[in-house]
């Protein structure tokens, strides 16, 4: 299990334990019985081994060598309110950023305070989830059902349908100049150790504009964007107005993940997809392709 998780399930475990109730009698943060029972369809984490091999940061410099290209990616669960919600492949860094921002972008917090306690699980890679009865409420009266979406995961329904969506929204704000894009394109990078040591990592940054607030990295490009807006609502940082820097192309559950937050705008060095031009058209936002590039392809949908 990786030692940063470690640490912080010391500082986690200092103040949170374990509910009072008949199905946790006799039951420890760190016991397999409570693993089993958090994710019931695998054996405890004491039995599993990643998918594979371990971070290899740190143990070069200069140009990627072949011998060091891989990333690691674990399985990571999450139950909300007691029920299986998700388990992602991932990369095993900021774990509870990934956990308070997938909840965020589901509807299930619209800010930290709808979050009444998230514990990890000690000897297992997952967390338990406690949301307001009330959030809890509504995701479930929405009735969602899943798709599997382009961005290795699934998404809610609505995605596939942009009729669900309302039609037209005022421009929330304009993406800095092309120059300036291209300088924090180039702090993205090189921010991104995992990326600097593999070449095979998506990589996530919020910016005001000027700097890059948040930065996260991970095997998967939805993933990263959870990371960064989990880490703003953790700090109670202003999310609603700001950009995001992606380094994969801009598809549909990102561009909806974006508009929930209440992102100005997002920008990638890749493309955007049609549904997630769609998505953006209807929130407001603004999309930025080939933002490295001499001549960034932006689209702003104005009536």
């Amino acid at each position: 299990m990786p030692t940063a998780y470690l640490t912080r399930i010391v500082e986690f475990t200092a103040t949170h334990r374990f509910p009072d109730t008949p199905e946790f009698a006799g039951a420890t943060d760190d016991s397999p019985a409570s693993c089993r029972r958090a994710w019931r369809w695998t054996a405890c984490a004491s039995r599993r081994v990643p998918i594979s091999t371990p971070n290899t940061a740190g143990k070069r410099s200069g140009r990627m060598r072949a011998d060091s290209a891989v990333v690691e990616e674990w399985p990571v669960w999450l139950e909300v309110n007691g029920e299986p919600a998700v388990t992602w492949m991932c990369t095993p860094d900021q774990l509870e950023e990934l956990v308070v921002g997938w909840l965020h972008g589901e509807g299930y917090i619209a800010s930290l305070d709808d979050l009444v306690q998230l514990r990890p699980c000690a000897p297992d890679l997952g967390f338990w989830a406690d949301v307001k009865p009330d959030r809890l409420a509504q995701v479930k009266g929405e009735n969602r059902k899943r798709v599997l979406a382009s961005g290795c995961g699934a998404v809610a329904t609505m995605l596939a349908d942009p009729d669900a969506m309302a039609h037209s929204a005022p421009l929330r704000g304009d993406p800095p100049p092309p120059d300036v894009l291209r300088v924090l394109f180039k702090q993205l990078f090189a921010a991104g150790a995992r990326y600097n040591e593999t070449g095979g990592i998506h990589a996530a940054a919020l910016t005001d504009g000027t700097t890059l607030l948040f930065h996260a990295e991970d095997i998967g490009r939805h993933n990263a964007v959870d990371k960064v807006i989990g880490a703003a609502v953790l700090a109670r940082t202003k999310v609603v107005g700001r950009g995001l820097l992606v380094t994969g192309r801009i598809s549909a559950e990102l561009a909806f993940k974006a508009a929930r937050a209440g992102l100005a705008w997002v920008a990638t060095p890749s493309v955007r997809s049609t549904l997630a031009v769609t998505i953006a058209d209807r929130s407001g936002m603004v999309l930025v392709g080939r933002a490295v590039s001499g001549t960034p392809h932006v689209h702003k949908h104005e009536e």
